[in-house]
């Protein structure tokens, strides 16, 4: 009888660990990241090219 109450609290005691959960929760924080930064070079990106385009320009310019 005591060798399955050890294997009950030893099945309890590794059950309750909440090692998955925050896996899990890493797991969505990296998902949210990559989410933010893909939407912030889809929206800046065309602007920040154009932005490069005229510094390039002016650059040009000003060496001739």
């Amino acid at each position: 009888m005591l060798h399955y109450e050890f294997i009950k609290a030893y099945a309890l005691a590794h059950a309750k660990t909440e090692r998955g959960a925050s896996l899990v929760e890493y797991a969505l924080l990296v998902a949210l990241i990559a989410v933010v930064c893909i939407t912030a070079v889809t929206l800046l990106g065309k602007s920040a090219s154009e932005k490069f385009s005229q510094v390039d320009s002016s650059i040009g310019n000003a060496g001739s």
